[in-house]
């Protein structure tokens, strides 16, 4: 169901693009639009994991420099059938993780400091093994091109409002006009929507994938439990454009806040984990 969702919201965004594409420039600006996506794309897709690392200051570690950690996720690739991915520590005392790479022959995993601090052994399985999940799923790539795809509407409605404002109403096959401007208006929330819940699909899909690594829930559901607190306790200065990444939501916030989030409600995660556990599943 979660693949199937997330080709379901996939498929609203590029329509969505095109969609808005062609009332800003009729033909033109759909082959416009297309092009901009397909530029955007290859660039996230070679790029992204090296300045998303270069962002949060990671430095790569071997196993001489933490056995115990690097020795972890060896274990657990191995349970996955996924090639040994590189291991970076972020020097942060919020305790979060987060994986990236464009897949799993070119992947990695970071921790911070904090969490390799106040998580028990099993517990940071749990949460290396959700990460892990994330690679073996593929969904590092996924959710870079939707939030490429959300960044590429939202420019282009930015455009066409800066052009409803200063370049007047152009005809039907030019685009413009009303029609035009309330796209515009419209298509930056919907594509912002889109991509939070695509990344909330992934995060209940990477918790089941982790869970079965692990070969047990509840360490999962334990260690996101102390996540959130930790978070809450010592929030990290996150970039908005990385904050799906990670496994708890560096950016907190209540209210309209959560219908914004890139991640599910932490209850239901820890409930589905712990039902996981309930029924035997792993």
């Amino acid at each position: 169901m979660n693949t199937l969702k997330t080709t379901f919201l996939m498929a609203l965004l590029t329509v969505m693009m095109v969609m808005l594409g062609g009332a800003l420039g009729g033909r033109n600006g759909m082959t416009l639009a297309f092009v901009m996506a397909a530029g955007m794309n290859f660039f996230s897709y070679w790029f992204s994991d090296k300045m998303v690392l270069s962002m949060y200051g990671a430095h790569e570690i071997s196993e001489r420099d933490d056995p115990r950690f690097y020795g972890l996720v060896r274990r657990l690739a191995q349970r996955a059938g996924l090639p040994m991915p590189k291991v970076y520590v972020i020097d942060s005392d919020t305790p979060n993780a987060f994986a990236t790479g464009r897949n799993p022959e070119h992947a990695a995993v970071a921790a911070t400091s904090g969490i390799l601090r106040i998580l028990s052994e099993e517990e940071l399985a749990g949460v290396m093994a959700h990460e892990l999940a994330h690679v073996k799923n593929r969904d590092i790539l996924i959710q870079t091109i939707a939030a490429t795809f959300a960044g590429a509407i939202t420019y282009m409605a930015h455009m066409a409002q800066w052009g409803a404002m200063f370049g007047g109403r152009g005809d039907d096959d030019d685009g413009g006009g009303m029609g035009a401007l309330v796209m515009a208006i419209l298509a930056p929330l919907a594509a912002m929507l889109v991509q939070m819940a695509i990344s909330r699909s992934r995060e209940y899909g990477a918790d089941a994938g982790g869970a079965s690594i692990c070969g047990n829930p509840l360490s999962l559901a334990n260690a996101l439990a102390k996540l959130e607190m930790g978070n809450r306790q010592i929030p990290m200065h996150a970039n908005a454009a990385t904050a799906h990444m990670f496994i708890v939501n560096p950016l907190t916030g209540g209210g309209l806040m959560t219908l914004f989030s890139t991640h599910p409600p932490m209850q239901e995660r820890i409930a589905r984990l712990q039902e996981m556990a309930r029924m035997g599943r792993s």
